[in-house]
């Protein structure tokens, strides 16, 4: 591999509460550390169907997740296939809706919730977590800490060379608390702090970091349509790749095949994508 790359998502974070809320993140820009873009996700704007244009580069209309009510094994090319076809170490940290986009479906939470698997030709390495009861009164999410710790100890494991953690949290308080109260406020700065000692571990251990959403949220904690605060979020990388100008708005398909080129891995023709790292 040219780069190994951690892929971080936290989902359902609208543009406007980056620069405000993640003092760690945006000081890492300041310092020189990070570059920050503007992202804009697929439509629908809703979860799964981002989830699944992140990895194979192709919009809804084309792969076929209309929401989160249909979730299933996906055909088209993706960034863990490819990172295995050319002989890369893959590993996911996240909801379940990944591993049945990506290895299997219909999910067993049995077989599934946890897995090591050096011969798989999509994800080698998998801890998954459903959300099973999840609603208004309880948000069933795990602690954003141990997420983070899971991804880390794979990569000390098992020599990552494309890791993907995907955390539901902040999704989960916006659709309770909407983006705009003392609730959420909190919840972005905690997020912020949790994540922040990862950063400089997982660069001294060699790799290039992205730190991004899938989508946004507006007013009334809704996602999945066309506006500003539903589709709109932030990318920042961290790594040595040279990209466009910071005020280039990114479009959410460009992500599969970027990851692909920074890693030196062959970009398959599904994803049309420009790369905007390299």
């Amino acid at each position: 591999m040219k780069r190994k790359v951690l892929l971080i998502i936290l989902d359902g974070v609208p543009w406007r509460n980056w620069g405000r809320l993640f003092g760690n993140l945006e000081g890492h820009v300041d310092a020189g550390n990070a570059r920050k873009w503007k992202m804009r996700s697929v439509l629908p704007s809703i979860s799964a169907s981002c989830y699944a244009s992140i990895h194979t580069g192709v919009v809804p209309a084309e792969h076929g997740c209309t929401g989160n009510g249909n979730v299933f094994r996906l055909t088209h090319p993706d960034v863990f296939s490819e990172v295995r076809r050319a002989c890369g170490v893959t590993g996911a940290v996240a909801h379940s809706f990944w591993s049945e986009f990506f290895n299997r479906h219909p999910f067993d939470n049995v077989r599934d919730v946890e897995y090591d698997e050096p011969e798989s030709e999509t994800i080698n390495h998998g801890r998954f977590h459903t959300m099973t009861g999840y609603g208004h009164a309880n948000q069933m999410t795990p602690c954003d800490l141990d997420l983070f710790g899971s991804l880390t100890n794979l990569c000390l494991r098992f020599g990552l060379d494309y890791g993907m953690l995907h955390t539901c949290t902040l999704d989960s308080m916006g659709h309770r608390y909407f983006h705009e109260s003392e609730e959420m406020d909190a919840a972005c700065f905690i997020m912020d702090e949790m994540l922040a000692p990862f950063i400089p571990k997982w660069r001294a251990a060699g790799y290039d970091v992205i730190v991004t959403a899938d989508h946004g949220q507006d007013e009334r904690g809704h996602h999945g349509g066309r506006s500003e605060l539903q589709q709109e979020f932030a990318l920042y990388y961290f790594g040595d790749a040279k990209g466009p100008d910071s005020e280039t708005v990114l479009e959410q398909v460009q992500l599969a095949p970027t990851i692909l080129s920074l890693m030196g891995t062959e970009v398959p023709e599904t994803m049309k994508g420009e790369v905007f790292l390299g």
